[in-house]
């Protein structure tokens, strides 16, 4: 059985396109690029399920039209509308590290001017602004985009980042 820790987000089915089972996918990344995988997983009934891929072209620069196999309808394909989608971390490129945004979950945060923050207890991945949620000590939440502009160092052995965050951010 797929655990969500073999998983990396990939992005959303947002409708099907055209009656012929395929689906319009909402890309969150790279990471479809970067995977050499033969299917996508998605969560049905509280399971991670594979579906494999039997063609696909891509719409725009974000939009990828996905065709599975077995589903052949666009009644089929409606099952599909906004499910969180993900690949196998084993099939990306193996030239990435395979760390994602996730995996930052426990890690200490600390701002560069403000100091130490709290600790990362989750990761809003829901949108495509991703979104570190700092617990603070006093139980608080702060919510601290997920971009590289704003990571000044992270210590993958002690695991810890050192944010460099905007004015007014964390107050």
């Amino acid at each position: 059985m797929i655990q969500r820790d073999e998983l990396i987000p990939v992005g959303k089915f947002t409708r099907p396109h055209g009656v012929k089972g395929e689906m319009s996918l909402l890309l969150a990344g790279e990471v479809f690029e970067n995977s050499a995988g033969e299917c996508l997983v998605c969560a049905m009934d509280g399971i991670f399920v594979p579906f494999f891929i039997e063609e696909y072209r891509y719409k725009t620069d974000n939009v990828v039209l996905i065709k599975f196999e077995k589903i052949d309808t666009v009644e089929q394909a409606r099952v599909f509308t906004n499910k969180e989608t993900y690949v196998l971390k084993r099939d990306c490129d193996a030239e990435q590290d395979g760390f994602t945004w996730a995996d930052f979950v426990g890690f200490s945060a600390e701002d560069s001017v403000k100091g130490p923050l709290g600790s990362i207890s989750y990761v809003d991945d829901s949108t495509l602004n991703v979104l570190f949620v700092v617990q603070r000590p006093d139980g608080s939440e702060l919510f601290v985009p997920a971009q590289d502009v704003f990571i000044e160092d992270i210590d993958y052995a002690n695991r810890h980042v050192l944010f460099n965050l905007p004015d007014g951010l964390v107050d």
